[in-house]
């Protein structure tokens, strides 16, 4: 192990994968819709282990940043396949961009080849009174109309960069994992998927139950310290899990190394990261590397 500040850095390594993502661009008359929108959209959509993609906000926008001038935000989805990612993503948008009052989306990756269908999708809803115009689906509502891109671009990314963050209080290693989170927060081009960007119950490929392809990760979970073959530094209590998805490796890896600053001198025993023996990703990210 190396410290970084104050805390001791285990020599890992991250073992993540690589995914297809869709940036989507949503807007709306005010901040309050906005949220609405926003957090529906993003609902549910923490992990693919159980969910239809991994989907967060990558940042806020400014009014001169968005194509129809109001506030808006970029969402980043990922998902290990384009076609499923897609529908995932079409759906998603029908449940809650179509519904939310004043919401817009568009394409946030216009120039990529690969596409998707979302228009193409959601103007069936119109019953026969859609119409297009150019590459846009115009949809009539009681609101009004509401007009959604034909297709989205579909890019290539890498999900799965991990760190863990291992110590002796709970509330101070949680707090740490949050300081980390928000840190990613601010970075463009990546999203931490999970419940305020932190998981606490992080997971290994495969179960001793056949229809799980995960489950808890036991060598992380302090009450089993006793049974199983345990990865946790001595006298650790609890774990949190810092998951960061991107556009790219870079992206990610530069998105780890401003979480380890971030906590280079908080209160926690170590970081370290789950290693799989590659069944789960082939792009490995040192953690000698990011300091």
């Amino acid at each position: 192990m190396k410290r970084l500040g104050g805390v001791l850095i285990d020599d890992a390594h991250a073992e993540a994968f690589t995914a297809r993502y869709v940036r989507l661009l949503v807007t709306a008359a005010d901040g309050h819709w906005l949220d609405a929108a926003v957090t529906s959209l993003c609902g549910y959509g923490t992990s693919v282990i159980g969910c239809d993609c991994e989907i967060a906000v990558e940042r806020q926008l400014l009014e001169n940043e968005t194509p129809d001038g109001r506030p808006g935000a970029a969402v980043l989805a990922f998902g290990f396949k384009a076609a499923p990612l897609g529908k995932a993503v079409a759906k998603r948008v029908g449940q809650t961009i179509l519904t939310c009052p004043t919401a817009a989306v568009f394409d946030g990756l216009p120039d990529e080849a690969d596409r998707a269908a979302l228009g193409d999708y959601l103007r069936y809803f119109g019953d026969g009174h859609e119409r297009r115009e150019e590459d846009t689906w115009v949809v009539p509502i009681m609101e009004g109309e509401v007009s959604f891109p034909a297709t989205i671009g579909v890019g290539r990314g890498v999900a799965g960069g991990v760190l863990l963050f291992c110590g002796d209080d709970r509330m101070k290693t949680l707090s740490a994992a949050r300081q980390a989170a928000e840190a990613v927060r601010e970075l463009p081009g990546v999203i931490t998927p999970f419940p305020g960007g932190v998981c606490r119950s992080g997971s290994k490929v495969g179960s001793r139950y056949k229809p799980l392809f995960a489950s808890t990760n036991e060598a992380y979970c302090p009450t089993l310290v006793e049974t199983v073959a345990t990865k946790l530094p001595e006298g650790a209590t609890c774990v949190y899990e810092l998951v960061i998805n991107g556009t790219s490796e870079q992206a990610v890896r530069d998105a780890m190394r401003a979480a380890l600053q971030a906590t280079a001198n908080a209160d926690l025993l170590a970081i370290t990261a789950p290693e799989f023996g590659g069944k789960l990703g082939k792009v490995l990210i040192p953690f000698c590397e990011l300091q």
